[in-house]
């Protein structure tokens, strides 16, 4: 049974795999094997132990997808090690505080940008001795990952070693603090234990297998990667690991995957491109695009309701197929089956485009403190627009204010050094999520916002900002935005336009300007901006449509303090931030 990650490795490595993992170097993949993956792992956790780390430890671990992040986290959760993920994004001095609180006695960092972020902090932290690094990097103070690794094959000896750790390792140990973004203010650090994410493994329905190839590229200091990642090592299916974030559409190409997680900002970039190539496309194409999306949308009945297609739609199917659907899947490599996204609503029309394309997209829902999964669409059982029904052996409810009520073995021990705010959380085993949603009568959960940031009119009217901004962000010409109105008579928004292409329209409108704050004041460009709002809001409550908008100079960023390291919005901060602005919206 794999009721802790330390037994989990013993199933991963037993497949035996040729390419366990696919890591790319000197621009092309290249596989680890099952037995290679071990043997590293091996080393590695008893080079840890002889450096004086054991159960209860905790060790950081800064970097980017890569099989040494795999390596290092393998070795740490066998040896009973508290592994402490940390985005690499972060800046030095959220490193610091992250360090220091979590206690960590080493780090694992993986190039010079995270060694400097470290090494001038080892006298601020008596608790750091450790400190080793996965790039070829001989700096003073650190040590290479390769050289604890070494070339040699454990003993016996060392194998009885890793077995024992791998035996004393208990489901209720702690496994790993997972510090949250904090969208909301400080970060917490979520305390997950072995049979907290076991669990969720076994019960998540994320369907893949031996023959299947998965592209990692969400960060994995996630919990939702991380525990997608362990169910592919579970099921034999092999990881092939991004070689950064801007180089995805790249490597969907070299590795083909069958399978990817994905969040939703990812979907809207790749649906709004698509519209923007239709638009610029000859009027014959668009045609032949629009009738390929309708008979995709014909189809979708019959597939969600598993009936074979009427023979009078099949050719017509076949044909969309050839001429449009497959061009699409040939973005993604080709050999794509499916989708899984989280993180944030996706939105009912995104779902339908994709699925209509025969690129189904299995829409969940879960949190860090539920490590992470409490519901998912599955092939068997889909609603676009809800996040699916609630997984094996979790429980939901709805409070009476909508709130939804998390019960179940994936559920958190609490949070670090922190009772008052785990009380808060946590009352008579359930986990108040601050998410609020509701149950149908078929069982699927649907997500309405966020329970802090729901926004309340003058009018008394409650708006769900997410909602309004997943449309307003299906523009091509839209970056971000956040919807404001709290105790205002209408919402308004504040837009970050996606400055490549405004200047690409500027450019061919003959808008002259000389940088970017001042392309936004052009009443030509907010008068676009506007009209794009409309279009996106037509469908929405006469309460809910956007009335005005205020173009940012700048995009939102982590230096700026406007995102958290997921990349998600911190609404309370751009708020304040731009209060100015929002002011002059509602003279």
């Amino acid at each position: 049974m794999t009721d802790t990650l330390a037994k989990l490795f013993k199933v991963a490595v037993a497949h035996d795999k040729r390419d366990a993992i696919l890591t790319r170097e000197s621009g092309i993949y290249t596989p680890i094997s099952s037995q290679e993956l071990e043997r590293r792992v091996v080393n590695l956790q008893l080079a840890l132990r002889r450096a004086g780390m054991g159960r209860g430890d905790k060790c950081a671990l800064l970097a980017e997808n890569r099989w040494e992040w795999a390596v290092a986290d393998f070795a740490m959760v066998t040896a009973g090690i508290v592994n402490v993920p940390l985005y690499p994004n972060l800046p030095a001095g959220q490193v610091r505080y992250l360090l220091d609180h979590s206690e960590v006695r080493a780090i694992f960092c993986s190039n010079r940008l995270q060694l400097d972020k470290v090494l001038p902090l080892r006298r601020a932290l008596p608790n750091l001795d450790t400190v080793i690094v996965f790039d070829a990097i001989d700096a003073e103070g650190a040590t290479r990952i390769d050289s604890l690794i070494g070339a040699s094959e454990p003993s016996p000896e060392d194998k009885r070693a890793f077995a024992q750790a791998i035996d004393a390792v208990q489901p209720h140990d702690l496994a790993s603090i997972i510090y949250t973004s904090g969208t909301t203010g400080i970060p917490k650090g979520v305390m997950l234990s072995h049979g907290n994410i076991a669990t969720n493994i076994r019960d998540s329905q994320l369907v893949v297998g031996r023959e299947d190839v998965v592209l990692s590229f969400l960060p994995l200091s996630h919990i939702a990667e991380r525990m997608s990642d362990y169910v592919c090592f579970k099921m034999g299916t092999t990881i092939a690991y991004a070689s950064k974030l801007e180089s995805v559409p790249i490597n969907l190409q070299e590795v083909r995957p069958t399978a990817v997680l994905g969040v939703p900002r990812f979907f809207e970039k790749i649906y709004g491109q698509i519209g923007e190539g239709i638009q610029s496309a000859p009027p014959w194409r668009r045609k032949v695009f629009d009738w390929a999306v309708d008979v995709g949308m014909a189809t979708v009945p019959y597939r969600l309701a598993g009936k074979p297609l009427p023979w009078s739609l099949k050719p017509k199917h076949w044909l969309a197929h050839k001429l449009v659907f497959s061009k699409l899947r040939r973005v993604f490599g080709g050999r794509i089956q499916y989708f899984v996204c989280g993180a944030a609503p996706l939105g009912r029309e995104l779902a339908e485009f994709f699925y209509a394309f025969g690129l189904p997209v299995y829409e969940g829902y879960g949190l860090t403190e539920a490590s992470p999964l409490v519901s998912i669409n599955t092939p068997d059982s889909i609603k676009f627009g809800s996040v699916g029904k609630i997984i094996p052996n979790v429980e939901v409810r709805i409070a009476e204010d909508g709130e939804i009520l998390v019960r179940g073995s994936n559920v958190m021990q609490g949070y670090y050094k922190m009772e008052r705010q785990t009380a808060e959380a946590i009352a008579d085993g359930w986990l108040y999520t601050g998410d609020i949603g509701r149950l149908d009568g078929e069982g699927f959960l649907w997500i309405s916002d966020r329970k802090k940031d729901l926004i309340k009119t003058s009018a008394g009217k409650y708006i769900a900002p997410s909602f309004i901004e997943s449309r307003l962000q299906k523009s091509p010409l839209i970056d971000a935005a956040v919807v404001v109105g709290e105790r205002r008579n209408y919402p308004s928004a504040l837009i970050v336009p996606d400055f490549a292409k405004l200047r690409t329209w500027a450019a061919s409108s003959g808008i002259h300007y000389t940088n970017d704050e001042e392309i936004c004041t052009h009443p030509d460009v907010q008068d676009r901006f506007m009209a794009e709002v409309i279009i996106r809001c037509s469908e929405l409550a006469q309460f809910e449509k956007v009335k005005k908008i205020a173009l940012l100079g700048k995009p939102f960023s982590l230096e700026a303090g406007d995102l958290t390291p997921t990349l998600k919005v911190k609404r309370r901060t751009v708020v304040e931030k731009y209060v100015h602005k929002i002011d002059e919206m509602y003279k």
